[in-house]
């Protein structure tokens, strides 16, 4: 769908839906049959995180959900689960480490301070069987064995050195960021053009290319592309079918609202639109939300990598899988 409105890239502001596709039978979502899965610990934290999402925003409480998607964009890198339940537990949070990685920073936690909980891998080998013939010099891969619950603390929860500035912070500017996303398209083998006939949206995605509006400032260039990328990788494919406009062209504008923010780009608020397209339903909002971060991500990876000359982006933007901290 175009990328039409001229205030989009600094808001999530979509009327929301209530007669489209989110709304179908919940065992339809692969989410909702994972959700099933009461001994999965990872499963029972973004469960409880969008709960906590829908009551807040049934009370009226969109900062939440703009809160959320902020979360993605400061902690990537980390889990879907745990980026959750960084938001709930701590919304303000921006840099967070465990007690031990922070004296090694110099820094220390405060007295009184109250931990974030999260989910950490336990990793270990499995033990090779007695009836095994097979003799082989490889050492045995590394399995998850499950997880165990760890604390983490904001930087604002501890005092001492002054930390390093991210390289990453560019307020309103894009810069190196821009080359690094044509690169990514590159990669996608997604062609992009300038095209006046396009007006009045600000971008347009075909399918395999994508059509800008010239003469856009280049942060809002920036978001328009991310925002038309979201729908190459998303919406070109079986997912289309499963979702309407609607959740589309919002799923879109959050990846471009994580993006942006991620890079340093002034993104204003996101509106509470987003929740009310799914009427409620815990289990297709947490799904929603799982594809948004990892598109986020996998656009993140692609950009940064291509900053720092590293050739290990992924190609491809991965369903949602079942969540491994």
């Amino acid at each position: 769908m175009p990328y039409a409105n001229t205030n989009a890239a600094t808001s999530l502001s979509i009327a929301p839906d209530r007669n489209n596709a989110a709304l179908r039978n919940p065992s339809e979502s692969p989410y909702q049959k994972r959700n099933t899965q009461r001994d999965n610990p990872t499963q029972q934290l973004i469960q409880q995180a969008v709960d906590f999402l829908l009551q807040q925003l049934e009370a009226g409480k969109s900062e939440t959900l703009t809160a959320y998607l902020a979360a993605m964009a400061r902690f990537h890198s980390y889990s879907f689960g745990n980026i959750l339940a960084i938001a709930r537990q701590r919304p303000t949070a921006t840099r967070v480490a465990g007690f031990s990685t922070w004296k090694e920073l110099g820094r220390f936690v405060k007295k009184g301070e109250k931990g974030i909980q999260i989910l950490a891998p336990i990793v270990g080998h499995r033990r090779r069987k007695d009836g095994d013939e097979q003799e082989t010099d490889k050492k045995p891969r590394p399995v998850l064995l499950g997880f165990r619950t760890v604390y983490v603390f904001d930087v604002a929860q501890t005092e001492g050195a002054d930390l390093p500035e991210f390289k990453h912070n560019v307020t309103g500017d894009v810069g190196s960021h821009w080359d690094g996303l044509i690169a990514f398209l590159a990669q996608q083998n997604i062609a992009l053009e300038y095209n006046e006939n396009i007006a009045p949206a600000l971008g347009v995605s075909y399918g395999g290319k994508i059509a800008l509006l010239p003469g856009q400032s280049k942060a809002e260039e920036f978001v328009t592309l991310v925002h038309e990328v979201a729908h190459e990788l998303l919406h070109k494919s079986e997912r289309r079918t499963m979702t309407t406009a609607t959740v589309r062209e919002t799923e879109a504008e959050a990846v471009a609202f994580i993006v942006g923010q991620a890079i340093g780009l002034e993104m204003g608020r996101a509106s509470s639109d987003y929740i009310q397209m799914y009427a409620g339903n815990a289990a297709l909002l947490a799904e929603s939300l799982e594809v948004v971060q990892r598109t986020s991500a996998v656009i993140l990876g692609a950009i940064r990598a291509e900053s720092s000359g590293r050739q290990d982006t992924p190609s491809s933007v991965p369903e949602p899988i079942a969540e491994v901290a």
